[in-house]
Order: C-alpha cells, then structure tokens, then sequence
C-alpha cells in the first residue's frame, strides 16, 4: 500500500538557530499524537544533521532538498548524496522546479542524482510539472510524461518503486493559485497510468504522489481526498507550525 505524505520544503528559509527551533516545535507537536501520513521536513543542507538528532526520526523524516550528481571529488561547494545520508537524513528532494529553472538542472543531470541518491539509501522525492505556458497550450500532460520518462525510467522496477513523485503545477508554486482538486487529480492519475505502462499496475499503484502547488490548511482536505492524490510538497506553509499541522491533520 503506497504512504500518505506531507512534506514540508523549507527552502532557503530559517537560519540553522531558526530551523532548529521549527523543527523542535514540530516534533513536540507530534508528540503522543496519531496521524495517518508520514510527516518529512526537507531542510537547507546545514541543519540536517542537527535537526535529524533533534526530532523523533520515527515521527518526523529528514530530506535534503538537493544532492549533487558526482559522488565525490574536486567540485566546490557541492554536497554528495552519500554526505546527505551520513547526517541522518533519509530523503532528498530532487527535480525542483525552481532547481530546473533557476540552475539549468537537465534530466541527465537529474537521473544522475537520482541514482546516487537510491545508492545511498535515500529516498528520492522527484518534482515533475508544468509552466503556465505550457499548460495553456495544453501541452501540460506531454510535459510530465517527458519529465518521468527522460530521468526515471532507466530505473529497475525495484529502484523505481523506492521512489516519492511530487506533481507541482509551476504556475501554481507561490502564486496563489492552486490547480483545482479536479485538475490535481486528472494530472495524478494520468502519471500513475503512465508509470503502469512502464513498471505495471501494482508499482503505479504502490508509488506516493503528491501535490506540489500552493497547498495549504484551507484546501489540503479537499486536495487529498483525491484517489490519486497521496499528500502535499508543501513551501510556505511548512515555515509555522500553526499553519503546518492542519495539512498534516487533514488526513
């Protein structure tokens, strides 16, 4: 049975005493509560092994939110996905959509880090999604399949089912806007009927897809109570615990 997931990404936000203070927050507000998805806070890359021994690892996982895509050597001020795992945390986010636009990540490089991210252990949240530009030209579903075809799908059956989806529709990233429940769901079903044709139904049916697009405390309900719909890649609303916890509660 594939996991429901809410995933906080921090971004370049909150100093290492700030993210600390979050995470430690985040981690009493947990305490001695049942919730029915798995809980990841993905950190900038100095606070991970200082958040990993301050949180309960059993309620709260730990992502990078990117590694690079050589596993050692001479390439200054990049850290390897073997580094990431030695902090403790389990997952990395990878293929963000601000990492493509902003800093030129190509599928290459991105199978690349993918690869070296299941080598180590971790767990890969993958971004895929589309510019407004190309869902108003309607192209939106070629573009997604391209993004999980050209980086994941020289994967084994067996590697690709280690691995986290996250759909962010990129006109919809800080915006907000939010693609509608229904269009949510149409974009996530049409990936795991791609994923089925490539690895079967029973790994389509198995892999953890979540929404990535402005999601927040008053349209989390509605968005994950999709079929296809497995959690949230949440942004801003993961800086607060105030605002985080009812995105976790609407499961």
């Amino acid at each position: 049975m594939r996991k429901n997931i809410v995933a906080g990404n921090w971004k370049m936000n909150k100093n290492l005493q700030e993210g600390l203070e979050l995470a430690t927050e985040l981690n009493e507000a947990l305490k001695g509560k049942t919730v029915n998805c798995d809980v990841i806070i993905g950190t900038p890359f100095i606070h991970l092994a200082s958040v990993a021994k301050a949180v309960d690892l059993n309620k709260i996982g730990v992502a990078a939110q990117n590694c690079a895509d050589k596993e050692s050597g001479a390439y200054t001020g990049e850290v390897s996905a073997a580094m990431v795992a030695s902090t403790g945390a389990q997952y990395v986010i990878l293929g963000h959509s601000e990492r493509r636009a902003y800093y030129g990540e190509t599928a290459e490089t991105l199978k690349e880090k993918v690869k070296l991210a299941l080598a180590n252990g971790l767990t890969p949240i993958f971004c895929i999604g589309e510019v407004l530009e190309e869902r108003e030209a309607e192209k939106h579903f070629d573009v997604v399949k391209s993004q999980v075809e050209a980086s994941l799908f020289d994967l084994s059956a067996d590697d690709f089912s280690k691995v986290v989806l996250a759909y962010e529709p990129v006109w919809a990233i800080g915006t907000g806007k939010t693609a509608s429940p229904a269009q949510a769901q149409e974009m996530h079903a049409f990936i795991r009927a791609t994923l089925a044709e490539k690895y079967g139904q029973d790994i389509a049916n198995n892999t953890s897809i979540l929404y990535g697009g402005s999601a927040n405390a008053g349209n989390a309900k509605e968005l994950f109570s999709n079929p296809d719909v497995d959690g949230g890649l949440i942004g801003g609303a993961s800086l607060g615990v105030d605002k985080f916890m009812p995105i976790i509660e609407a499961f």
